[in-house]
């Protein structure tokens, strides 16, 4: 059996599909497995163009910590407030848990459901398996970067400029928020370069859910498959990034499925994340003149303000993890007992009226405080600064080489998800 540390974090996904088609009644189609959850349960997971749903600041502006109706019998509690959030997610794993155990035994869920990595983990194992990817994420380590995203950037900007030549739209979603940080992930994680067009073909087809929700869960273990292949050739000789790196370094103390698991959960955080963000901050900056012209001139700091105050504003993961309290404890003035379910609403908390003001726009001109788009504690996005350095990067390489740059139809005809943990657009096209 594979052991929690074992396995990968994209298989949640496949899990959920999984105990939703054990639900009475819940079908084969993924559209209505989802009609089998209360709507208050997927509200977090909606939004109305870049802003979270009204109900959900409604929710919040009552009372920050609320009852949650689950579906499989759970217990659960939705936390929309700033501070609430920040004190679930910093608490120590003896209050609450990541750990997936604990759902181990309830309506019906076997150890071997258990879809593992670094989200649902508690130390010492979490302790062991992020150790192996800190040092390659600091800011120190991932300045030697820099120069090839720019490269990447400007060869993103090269084929738009090419496809947008006699005035034709381009989707600056497929062909400047995707290849940005797929390229960037496969050669961070060593993949080689007869493996890149597999790979990106994966990347892609992740994320288009037009083939159905099945379609996407199938492309993810192939994708998992794949990672699992190329860690086993590495094992005999190591490639120069990171997966060769960890090799070189743990040996027989990191199995195939182990490194395969974590190489996924840095492909899933640190591609579709910053997909979202480039696409999403582009529609703001395309809405918002006065910051795109900001954008035009800004210094480094005047770069870092606006990152921060978008990655704020739109808090792409809409919810952490889950936690799970271990003993009862008072969160908000209510009483959450042992066994319960806690979800804190990133997207909410980050629109707090108690804790900041000028919440539903973007103001290019103020350094936000502190934010949970990356989460908080030690389940913290291990890639935030990867992120950043990505997006303050690219952001202003558009605007500069596009000054001109619009959207090509009016912006209530842009498609969102509809309801995903990672909140995104389905394209973006413009007009360069």
């Amino acid at each position: 059996m594979r052991t929690m540390a074992a396995k990968s974090a994209s298989r949640m996904r496949r899990w959920m599909l999984g105990v939703l088609l054990r639900l009475p009644g819940g079908g084969s189609d993924p559209a209505s497995l989802l009609a089998r959850f209360p709507d208050e349960a997927l509200m977090p997971l909606r939004r109305t163009g870049l802003d979270p749903v009204p109900a959900l600041g409604a929710m919040r502006d009552k009372d920050p910590v609320s009852r949650l109706k689950m579906p499989l019998g759970l217990r659960g509690w939705l936390v929309t407030g700033y501070g609430e959030s920040r004190a679930v997610l910093a608490a120590d794993h003896d209050t609450f848990s990541n750990d997936f155990g604990n759902m181990i035994g309830k309506v019906g869920i076997a150890a071997e459901q258990d879809p593992g990595g670094l989200g649902f983990a508690d130390p010492p194992a979490h302790t062991r398996l992020r150790h192996m990817l800190t040092a390659h994420f600091t800011t120190r380590a991932l300045a030697t970067w820099a120069p090839r995203v720019e490269q990447i950037v400007d060869e993103a900007l090269d084929e738009m400029a090419r496809l947008g030549a006699e005035g034709a739209p381009v989707d600056l979603q497929k062909h400047f928020a995707v290849p940005i940080p797929s390229r960037l992930i496969m050669e961070l994680l060593g993949i080689e370069v007869d493996d890149h067009t597999e790979f990106l073909r994966l990347s892609t087809e992740r994320f288009d859910f037009a083939g159905g929700a099945t379609t996407s869960l199938n492309v993810i273990q192939e994708s998992i498959d794949y990672l699992e292949a190329i860690v086993a050739r590495q094992r005999i000789e190591p490639g120069p990034g990171l997966i060769g790196s960890i090799l070189s370094e743990y040996g027989d103390h990191v199995s195939d499925i182990e490194l395969a698991g974590l190489a996924d959960g840095v492909l899933v955080g640190g591609l579709e994340t910053t997909v979202s963000m480039l696409a999403l901050g582009a529609v703001c900056l395309l809405q918002d003149r006065a910051a795109f012209d900001a954008l035009l001139e800004a210094d480094a700091v005047g770069v870092d303000r606006l990152v921060e105050e978008m990655l704020r504003y739109l808090t792409v993961v809409q919810v952490g993890f889950p936690r799970f309290a271990v003993r009862d404890v008072t969160l908000g003035g209510h009483e959450i007992f042992a066994g319960d379910v806690v979800v804190c609403s990133l997207s909410a908390a980050n629109r707090d009226p108690r804790h900041d003001t000028n919440l539903d726009r973007v103001d290019h001109t103020r350094t936000p405080p502190g934010h949970l788009a990356f989460g908080h504690g030690i389940h913290r996005c291990v890639g935030a600064e990867l992120g950043r350095m990505e997006l303050r990067l690219a952001y202003p390489a558009l605007v500069r080489r596009f000054p001109q740059l619009r959207l090509a139809v009016a912006p209530a005809e842009l498609t969102y998800r509809e309801t995903s943990v990672v909140y995104g657009l389905t394209g973006l096209p413009v007009l360069l």
